[in-house]
């Protein structure tokens, strides 16, 4: 209606001034029209000013937007370590000797007590031949000496000598049989030997390991951790365990146990979830990777990352509001708290119901009419 009154306005002056023009020069007549436009402008922007709108006629930017609502808002983070083998074995004989044979293949899966590799025993069973003559001639003079110290004839010191050369004979026979058996190696544990160090008539001896026996039928995962985190995870906590080798395959496991000990050096605890590996796909030293949930929250403002820009001020995000009829991009200050993946918390700054500009952001500064689309 406003604007149809400015037009029948400008009309009727037009009118009126034509005829009161039409004996003027030319140089007169540019010079009323002029006063007469500026008087006309004089006139609308009253009227414009009076009617409280501005009729907008540039360029509008079209964006798209979203109105905020609160909504739910968890963070995790990533922390990356390796698999380590829960039953390993380092084998080596406890007693010296020349390899004769090594009973099993690198690859083979053992039993826990299964033969591995026998070593040297000749001068072992050479003695354990000696000492078994010697006792059986000790064992007769001991027991004729019991049974003559029995009828109290003869001295107690022939008895005690015979009853201790018997008792020394036995003990000396048991160790040589003990050192047998050391030469027989035999495997600790369950599981599949991994690699084979030495050679069938090579010399083994205490502490040169001889081969390597790993049981992956369950695995750790082990991380470490800032002491940060030290309030936020706890043992039974459940974590999503990931594999960049497998990255289809996912585990959700409870934390095994968290460590007691800062490290003084960079100040990190382990943490250890314990895996199974039923189909053995998992192996020791394997890159692994534990994600930990440290927040969450039922009623947060919630916005995309990647609409929010920073200048000098700081953070800061364009909201829709209404001037003189029009939509105009407003600047508005933020400020930030956790993001986790595209999503970023905004603690202060807008509110719930506000309305926020998600596509279009990029070509508009602040006080920008805009043309909302779908």
């Amino acid at each position: 209606m406003n604007r149809l009154l400015i037009i029948l306005t400008i009309s009727i002056v037009l009118a009126s001034c034509t005829s009161e023009t039409d004996n003027l020069s030319n140089t007169d007549k540019i010079n009323s029209y002029k006063k007469q436009i500026e008087e006309l402008s004089l006139k609308i922007e009253d009227i414009e000013k009076n009617s409280g709108e501005v009729e907008y006629t540039g360029l509008k930017i079209p964006v798209k937007v979203e109105e905020i609502v609160a909504q739910p808002f968890s963070h995790s983070f990533t922390a990356t370590g390796e698999l380590e083998s829960i039953a390993e074995a380092f084998i080596s004989p406890e007693v010296n000797g020349q390899i004769i044979s090594i009973n099993v293949s690198e690859g083979e899966y053992v039993k826990k007590g299964q033969l591995l590799a026998r070593l040297n025993t000749v001068v072992i069973d050479k003695n354990i031949i000696e000492v078994k003559s010697q006792l059986n001639l000790a064992k007769t003079i001991y027991e004729k000496q019991s049974q003559l110290w029995e009828k109290k004839i003869g001295s107690e010191r022939q008895y005690l000598e015979a009853k201790n050369n018997y008792e020394a004979l036995e003990n000396s026979l048991y160790t040589l049989e003990a050192q047998k058996d050391m030469a027989v190696i035999t495997s600790p544990i369950h599981g599949i030997v991994e690699e084979i160090y030495q050679k069938k008539g090579e010399l083994a001896s205490p502490g040169m390991q001889l081969m390597q026996i790993v049981n992956i039928d369950e695995l750790y995962v082990s991380v470490q951790l800032s002491e940060a985190y030290l309030p936020v995870i706890h043992k039974g906590d459940v974590v999503n365990v990931t594999f960049p080798s497998y990255p289809g395959l996912l585990y959700r496991e409870p934390v095994y146990r968290t460590g007691n000990v800062i490290n003084p050096q960079n100040r990190t605890f382990i943490v250890q979830v314990k895996v199974n590996n039923e189909d053995e796909k998992l192996k020791p030293h394997m890159q692994a990777n534990i994600r930990i949930n440290d927040y969450n929250t039922d009623n947060a403002i919630v916005l995309p990352s990647i609409i929010i820009r920073e200048d000098m001020t700081g953070p800061f995000i364009f909201i829709i509001e209404k001037e003189n009829g029009n939509d105009v991009a407003t600047k508005k200050y933020i400020k930030t708290g956790r993001s986790f993946e595209d999503k970023t918390e905004v603690i202060e700054g807008i509110n719930v119901g506000d309305v926020i500009i998600t596509q279009g952001y990029n070509n508009i500064s602040k006080g920008s009419v805009v043309n909302v689309v779908n």
